[in-house]
């Protein structure tokens, strides 16, 4: 079994738990530090280890997946078809003959659904839902959940970045996916079904150029949270996936696009502020900065496409799932619980290096 953050994040806690169990009982004399320490871990660890690998059955269950035209909803819709589940897969360019829609036709089977769906859409959400409702009907299964995967990018200084690419990113990111799960929640909800949030590691820290993206998965997260509340009392579980660094190979952002946003960008900057940017060699070069970030991460999809899918499995799921690297965690840990001096200090280094590194390369 893979030692992932989240497993890494159980036996942590399970040891710390387990320290103040054995020293209460130390103090009251009831037994040995060591004796209950090593007990206690090991009895909530394998507790922890047998719960995670209790599974629903996918039989007669349906789940609507967004934004499966590429990268996690794509790679989603394919492995939940293998288990077994029923799959709408939500493409945005399923009637334009986009090439995932077209890969996902190809697997010719009544249990795999391409339906056209541009989550900013609501002609089309109700299309969808019309759709979703008359299979279930016809097949006499339930919308077991649906996982809100769809969401596009964007990266810049505040000064940079357009209004209209706030909104545009914000549209998508956010807005779609409240309007998608509002949609589809009365479905879920009366199969005591499953929501599934995509967010990101920066849906809880940050890093420079990155709020127009940033600022939609903080929504998401806060969003999710109360969802999450408001449906404990219909069964219904709300569950946040918070991948690493993936832009390698989500195509979410490729090195192409981002320079094409950054030409855009610069364009529609005065005068002025290129001039007090330090002129185009100096913007270029934070450009470059920000796109040697984007593609430093992971270069594989599996943990997050494994993590949606226990999201949708497991008997008893997380509230969040954290496929990332551990620097990532790290990263969190320390942007969340120590004093933000810190975590500024690290990331200007982090931005230095690779400034450094790419004029070096």
């Amino acid at each position: 079994m893979k030692l992932t953050v989240d497993r890494a994040r159980d036996v942590l806690l399970a040891g710390a738990g387990s320290a103040l169990l054995a020293g209460l009982a130390s103090v009251l004399g009831i037994s040995g530090f060591l004796v209950t320490f090593v007990a206690a871990w090991v009895a909530s660890v394998s507790v922890s280890v047998i719960s995670s690998s209790l599974r629903v059955p996918a039989t007669g269950k349906s789940v609507l997946v967004t934004g499966c035209d590429s990268g996690f909803g794509f790679e989603l819709a394919l492995h939940l078809h293998r288990l077994g589940f029923d799959v709408f897969a939500g493409c945005l360019l399923a009637d334009q003959g986009g090439e995932g829609a077209q890969q996902l036709r190809g697997v010719r089977s009544d249990r795999l659904h391409v339906i056209q769906l541009d989550v900013t859409s609501g002609e089309q959400l109700n299309e969808a839902l019309r759709s979703v409702r008359s299979i279930l009907a016809a097949n006499g299964n339930a919308l077991w959940g649906i996982v809100n995967n769809a969401g596009i990018s964007a990266f810049g200084d505040t000064e940079w970045v357009p209004v209209e690419v706030y909104r545009r990113i914000a549209d998508v990111n956010f807005f779609g996916l409240v309007s998608a799960t509002k949609s589809f929640l009365p479905l879920v909800r009366r199969a005591k079904g499953r929501v599934v949030n995509v967010s990101s590691m920066l849906g809880r820290m940050v890093y420079p150029m990155g709020s127009p993206y940033i600022a939609t998965k903080y929504a998401v997260e806060a969003f999710s949270n109360c969802l999450r509340l408001e449906m404990r009392r219909w069964g219904v579980h709300v569950c946040i996936i918070e991948p690493g660094n993936l832009l390698g190979v989500t195509r979410i952002s490729t090195e192409e696009n981002m320079r094409d946003q950054a030409e855009k960008m610069w364009s529609s900057m005065s005068e002025e502020l290129k001039e007090e940017l330090g002129g185009r060699k100096v913007y270029d070069l934070q450009v470059s900065t920000a796109i040697a970030f984007g593609f430093l991460g992971m270069k594989d999809a599996t943990l997050v496409v494994e993590a949606m899918a226990d999201a949708l499995t497991q008997k008893y799921p997380r509230a969040r799932y954290l496929p990332m690297e551990f620097y990532n965690w790290a990263s969190q840990i320390v942007s969340n619980h120590l004093p933000e001096c810190f975590f500024d200090n690290i990331c200007a280094q982090v931005m230095r290096f690779l400034a450094w590194w790419y004029r070096s390369s």
